[in-house]
């Protein structure tokens, strides 16, 4: 009987569990890099290396934390949305497990040195058949629910959700193409500047899809639901839907500015970026003008402080990428801390504030309670993940500048003013501060396992009843 149908948990618990889990993984190695820069002495073991664990942090915080987000909320609003339990629960398991073992062959890998050597996607090719075999898997459980949903509108979240599955295993298959010399060393099938800009189209996609539409199908869900409000306008998100995932595709020849690249090439990347600006701004708008009339409640609710957090991060970061992919704004920001800064206003403003939001709102109701243990501790979680992304990026851009600056500055005789070491030395003081930042953001992190912990310790394992779509909405 369909009323005593029961959503499908079970693997969004453990998803949402090792989300918080794979982020206080990934953001420890984050901190130990940005300790490296800090004090080169920590760089004693060749597997320590900071050119090892770079590669580490960055696949444990996108592909572990995001990615383990992206499945639980995925999972969750795919099921809430279309009143019908996941399709294929074996197959879903095994996203779980499938994705969980890809985590665990990352963390072995990298720091062996076994990679490709590619941005985002270092993973040597048995581990990549692997990441395809399980996201194909992913995307016939995703659409599997929706085919069989018992309502006849598809809610926008789905829209994000499903473009964020089909954008990502057309960029992971087309990018990983490589032919395999043993177990683990492949060569790309791309040569040159042709492997440079297939890598690049796969590098700010991966930003613009897994690490963008992905999340704002979890904001389009989740704001409303924590606010209590409608979406401000449907009609803008799915505006924003249609011109987000067309512009983004073109925009990755930005990160190749001043290269073999040829530059009608480049422009064609700067000139897309620049209009990205449109879509970004509307969804954020569209995000935080949810909250019209119940402005009130940010004063009381932490969880909704950092999904409003988050969008006004977005905002933030939206307008700075554009603004950096101008050729001569590139000219000076370019391989300089200012990018390292400007991608952390996204991963840590807007992909892991919007995430913890989502966390906190999923974990108690896997066990069938309202909210978390403590609620202070949530927002003292949000304070002390807000100061440390401002002092992170903070450094990071002054740091930036200031290097830019440095590296371009001649004599009237031609000369280079500065030696490179000169502007290294003047970074410590800012890579202090950022180190602290992510101390601090690391902290937050910790408290939010406390917390996790304590709301679920004696708790039974809950699956809601399937709601029929004309008794509720989702």
């Amino acid at each position: 009987m369909q009323s005593q149908a029961t959503y499908n948990y079970k693997v969004v618990r453990q998803f949402a569990i090792m989300t918080v889990v794979w982020g206080i993984v990934g953001m420890l190695v984050g901190v130990i890099v940005a300790a490296q820069l800090v004090w080169p002495e920590l760089n004693f073991a060749e597997w320590f290396h900071f050119g090892r664990l770079r590669p580490l942090h960055t696949n444990a915080v996108i592909f572990a934390f995001g990615g383990c987000a992206l499945f639980a909320t995925s999972y969750y609003v795919v099921q809430r949305t279309n009143h019908v339990p996941l399709f294929a629960p074996k197959l879903a398991s095994f996203t779980f497990w499938g994705w969980q073992l890809v985590i665990l062959l990352a963390a072995i890998t990298l720091p062996l040195g076994i990679t490709t050597s590619k941005e985002y996607a270092e993973l040597e090719w048995p581990i990549d058949l692997l990441i395809a075999v399980v996201w194909v898997s992913y995307a016939i459980v995703f659409f599997g629910t929706i085919a069989k949903r018992k309502t006849s509108h598809i809610y926008v979240a789905n829209w994000f959700y499903g473009a964020f599955i089909l954008a990502v295993a057309l960029l992971h298959i087309v990018n990983s193409a490589a032919i395999p010399v043993s177990l683990t060393k492949s060569y790309s099938a791309y040569a040159g500047v042709q492997d440079a800009m297939i890598q690049w189209w796969y590098g700010h996609n991966a930003v613009g899809f897994f690490l963008t539409a992905g999340f704002l199908g979890m904001m389009y869900y989740f704001v409303p639901k924590q606010a209590d409000r409608p979406v401000y306008s449907y009609r803008l998100s799915v505006v924003h839907f249609w011109a987000l995932i067309f512009t983004y595709m073109w925009a990755g020849p930005h990160h190749l500015h001043y290269t073999a690249l040829p530059d009608w090439t480049q422009s064609v990347g700067m000139v897309f970026s620049l209009i990205l600006l449109a879509p970004s701004w509307g969804g954020m708008i569209n995000g935080i003008m949810t909250l019209s009339g119940a402005w009130h409640k940010l004063r009381t609710d932490p969880i909704l402080k950092f999904l409003i957090t988050s969008l006004s991060f977005y905002g933030m970061s939206t307008f700075e990428g554009p603004m950096m992919s101008v050729k001569t704004v590139n000219a000076l920001s370019h391989y300089t801390d200012w990018t390292v800064g400007h991608v952390h206003s996204g991963a840590l403003g807007w992909v892991a504030m919007v995430s913890i939001g989502a966390m906190y709102y999923l974990l108690p109701r896997m066990y069938g309670k309202t909210e978390m243990y403590s609620t202070k501790l949530i927002t003292t979680h949000f304070w002390i993940a807000t100061i440390g992304v401002v002092l992170y990026i903070a450094s990071m851009w002054i740091a930036g500048v200031m290097q830019g600056l440095m590296w371009r500055a001649t004599n009237p005789d031609g000369t280079l003013t500065y030696s490179f070491v000169e502007s290294v030395k003047a970074s410590y003081p800012f890579w202090s501060i950022r180190l602290l930042g992510g101390v601090l953001f690391l902290g937050g992190m910790l408290l939010m396992f406390y917390n996790m912990v304590k709301t679920i310790a004696g708790q039974k394992a809950y699956s809601a009843p399937v709601v029929a779509p004309q008794a509720a909405h989702a």
